[in-house]
């Protein structure tokens, strides 16, 4: 320990790369609880939707979504989700769950979720991609 004052003039650039990850892990962790939706793994959605009649959105492109869906998720272009639309309204007490092909744009539909007042709301970790590659069922077709 004596030597860290040492260490820290000797090698600035380690020690404010070391700080600025620091900075960044804490923030990512922090961020992680603070957004007000949870992402679930391929198993954990099998029981939300099991056991509590979880909704699936599922926001990927028509083609990909006729291409391979989960079995039960609904359709809804990018363009046309309103979290405040009267038929999502109806179900604000169940958990929505918000899935597109690899989950990027699952998270931004989740935090528009969480400001209309979903206190249930999730995405898919990978989405469709990572149920695919956990060898769950797929639809192929329109739902």
């Amino acid at each position: 320990m004596d030597r860290l004052p040492e260490f820290i003039a000797a090698h600035p650039m380690l020690v404010a790369a070391f700080v600025l990850l620091t900075i960044f892990l804490v923030g990512s962790v922090i961020s992680r609880f603070t957004r007000g939706y949870r992402e679930l793994t391929p198993a954990q959605l099998t029981l939300l939707m099991n056991r509590e009649n979880a909704l699936v959105v599922d926001l990927s492109p028509i083609a990909d979504f006729e291409k391979a869906h989960i079995p039960g998720s609904r359709h809804v272009a990018p363009s046309q989700f309103d979290p405040e639309n009267k038929d999502l309204a109806k179900v604000k007490d169940r958990p929505v769950v918000v899935v597109c092909r690899n989950g990027m744009t699952s998270a931004q539909a989740a935090r528009r979720l969480v400001k209309a007042g979903f206190t249930r709301a999730y995405t898919l970790s990978g989405g469709v991609a990572q149920w695919s590659a956990a060898e769950l069922p797929l639809v192929r077709g329109k739902a």
